[in-house]
């Protein structure tokens, strides 16, 4: 029979944690645009919940720049700007690449076999359309490339912008050919890694951000251009 102390204790999540789950997914997985109203009345009706758990949810997610709050207006959507990603790409390529160069030089052999891992759990979604899979898959390359890195501030700062870099990923996503060309990226850096190759692991890891940069802005430009072209006035004859 186990302890006491060897029994792992689950803390259920809590009605508010549920509710940020729910729209936050719903943002990642594009059912919600940027822009778009998030009107307090009907997800207090389709959810079931008050309206004061509903807005602890939604400073939550506030405070994570997925939505903003207006007076007279309420929440809405955040919509992420050609300058808001470019800023943010610039900040993930400079701390990814720090974090895949210490890690190169300071994992242990069994924390690299644990990147080759998830790796390979990311390489079975190659024919996956279920981004919130693939979101999470990534997720969890990061968390051992992190933990293994041993740069508290590092990961502080990357963890502090993750809702934003899974927007940016998600929309990144959306060209059919970016996951392919991500997990051949994924797959250098970890090689890399495993060579102990600290510089080629940093310049590998600089790379992969830059070239997701690129895909994320052909796709916030297409954005862009359709709405210019749904709002300009109907040309008079």
């Amino acid at each position: 029979m186990k302890s006491a102390a060897a029994i792992e204790f689950e803390k259920p999540a809590t009605l508010r944690e549920r509710v940020e789950d729910f729209l936050r997914d719903a943002i990642m997985q594009g059912h919600v645009a940027g822009g778009d109203r998030l009107r307090e009345n009907e997800l207090c009706l389709k959810l079931a919940v008050s309206r004061s758990t509903l807005r602890e949810a939604l400073r939550t997610l506030e405070a994570e720049r997925l939505i903003t709050i207006e007076p007279h207006r309420g929440p809405s959507v955040a919509r992420v700007t050609e300058k808001d990603a470019r800023e943010l790409y610039a900040v993930r390529a400079l701390l990814e690449g720090l974090a895949a160069h210490a890690f190169a030089r300071l994992a242990s052999p069994g924390q690299i076999a644990q990147l080759r891992e998830q790796v390979r759990q990311l390489d079975a979604l190659r024919a996956s359309v279920d981004r919130a899979q693939l979101l999470d898959a990534k997720r969890r390359f990061y968390d051992v490339l992190l933990s293994g890195a041993g740069n508290d501030l590092v990961r502080e700062m990357l963890l502090g912008m993750h809702s934003r870099i899974n927007l940016l990923r998600a929309t990144s996503f959306t060209r059919s050919e970016r996951l392919v060309e991500s997990l051949r990226e994924i797959d250098e850096i970890c090689r890399a890694i495993e060579a102990r190759d600290a510089r080629g692991a940093q310049r590998a890891a600089e790379r992969h951000v830059r070239r997701a940069e690129r895909a994320a802005l052909a796709v916030l430009q297409a954005a862009e251009a359709r709405r210019d072209q749904k709002n300009k006035p109907p040309t008079r004859r």
